[in-house]
């Protein structure tokens, strides 16, 4: 069976018990419903509505087929979105994509996206978001002038140890900054929203004037549009990170889905539609922060307001990538993927602490290297790589094992048509306009061959790592936890 078994014995480490017959150390069910919207939605709702959108409009070449790729980028998240919920609701646990990948295909290519993701991929998309919570929080200091890189770098470094901080202390200290920094953008969209609305009521519709005219057609220009769209939409499956720190999961999961991104795909082109209103096609493509060019023509002395909105919503979101990203790197390590001490949380305050920590460092060591734009490119290439790979996953699920209890199930064409869309995300670039980063990428994801072998198929432990695990573990108050008995 392609299948892997989940094992009847104790997990992966058996030296998990702090102490003969005691209890194992689990992670709390602190996520419900009303926290579960808030991730999704709090995580997408970050820097990309506010710093994407000119980019679209710049590869599309006009208003309208923006706005296709807008509602096409919700659409496609909404579906990926679903065929994870019914993976989760036959897989009960956290780690999101690698536990789906390695219950499916098994071990090797498990590694690989832990490998990738722990020290590429959530570190740079948490890296990006951060960058541009460093932008607008540091703008008005500087008004007139651009901030200097090195004051933006140290923003966004003390926005990651906050947020390491936050997450270290209380899962639900967490959730709450999550669920109030939702809210606090939700206002902020909904002001641009309304605003948009009064300009169309007076007339201002003259972006909207041969709307399809001069649209874009090369594969590869709207792949990395359909890139740009994404990376505003991207956090649709940070629930699946957390599953078993969700209170009834099989009810909670698909619910919350179903509830968060039909509300940010409704958000997003109503917002697209305000800054059309407001601005003229050439204005938005010339706009460095099109948000803060919106407020300017539109709030006037209030403008300010939008700087802070911009800011409380890339922290809001740099939180929610944090909180999910730790998660990945702390179950990829339970599972025997990456050192013990990431599989650890903390005696009493029950977070992945040593996870969290290993993920903050590398985001720093990101944001010291790299550019918002780079970021977000290369973070999109990843990403629609193993997602392609975890839904053909579901597919062969749907197909060769019918029979697995599922609370929730989704049409077969739905898989289909994200899977179809993920290779063509993937290929489009490369084919259309090849890069060498691509190259780099590629050969980063297979440089993981080393470290499987020796370390993973022939588990060999230098014993020199023992005694720093041992040192770490007593230095963080830190002990093994068992898996989740969903």
């Amino acid at each position: 069976s392609t299948m892997r078994e989940r094992k009847a014995t104790a997990p992966l480490h058996s030296s998990t018990d702090l102490s003969e017959g005691k209890e194992k150390l689990r992670l709390k069910q602190e996520v419900g419903l009303i926290s579960g919207v808030s991730l999704i939605a709090g995580t997408m709702i970050g820097s990309g509505i506010f710093m994407s959108p000119e980019w679209v409009l710049h590869h599309m070449g006009n208003p309208a087929s923006s706005l296709l790729i807008w509602a096409a980028c919700g659409l496609l998240a909404m579906f990926g979105a679903l065929s994870y919920a019914e993976l989760g609701t036959i897989i009960k646990e956290s780690g999101g994509e690698y536990i789906y990948i390695l219950r499916i295909f098994g071990s090797f290519p498990a590694f690989i996206f832990a490998y990738t993701s722990v020290i590429l991929v959530r570190p740079a998309g948490l890296a990006a978001v951060c960058l541009s919570f460093a932008e607008y929080a540091i703008a008005p200091f500087y008004s007139g002038c651009s901030s200097p890189q090195v004051a933006v770098k140290c923003a966004a470094a003390a926005c990651i140890l906050i947020l390491t901080i936050i997450n270290c202390l209380n899962v639900r200290l967490a959730t709450s900054v999550m669920n109030i920094f939702t809210a606090a953008k939700l206002l902020a969209l909904l002001v641009i929203v309304v605003g948009g609305l009064v300009l169309l009521a007076k007339g201002q519709t003259q972006s909207f004037q041969n709307g399809f005219q001069g649209t874009t057609t090369g594969i590869g220009a709207v792949g990395v549009a359909f890139y740009q769209g994404l990376w505003s939409y991207d956090g649709w499956n940070n629930l699946n990170y957390v599953t078993e720190e969700l209170k009834k999961p099989e009810v909670t999961l698909p619910r919350a889905l179903m509830i968060a991104i039909p509300l940010v795909t409704c958000l997003y082109l109503l917002v697209n539609v305000s800054y059309l209103a407001a601005m003229t096609p050439s204005e938005l493509l010339s706009s460095g922060a099109v948000a803060v060019t919106w407020g300017d023509k539109v709030l006037g002395s209030w403008a300010w307001l939008i700087s802070l909105s911009v800011a409380l919503s890339t922290f809001g979101s740099s939180n929610g990538t944090f909180f999910s990203g730790g998660r990945v790197c702390y179950i990829a390590a339970r599972e025997g993927h990456m050192p013990d001490i990431l599989s650890m949380a903390h005696v009493r305050r029950l977070t992945p602490s040593p996870a969290l920590l290993f993920t903050s460092a590398m985001s720093l060591i990101m944001i010291v290297s790299g550019t918002f734009t780079t970021i977000v490119n290369f973070f999109s290439f990843m990403a629609w790589l193993f997602y392609g790979m975890t839904i053909s996953g579901l597919l062969y699920l749907k197909i060769k094992k019918p029979e697995l209890p599922r609370s929730y199930k989704v049409p077969i064409i739905i898989p289909i048509i994200v899977l179809m869309a993920a290779v063509y995300l993937v290929l489009a670039p490369i084919i259309d306009q090849p890069q060498i980063e691509i190259l780099y990428i590629i050969l980063f994801i297979f440089s993981g061959i080393i470290f499987y072998f020796p370390l993973v198929r022939f588990k060999y432990h230098p014993r020199f790592l023992q005694k720093v695990t041992l040192h770490l573990q007593l230095l963080l108050e830190v002990a093994p936890t068992a898996r989740d008995a969903n």
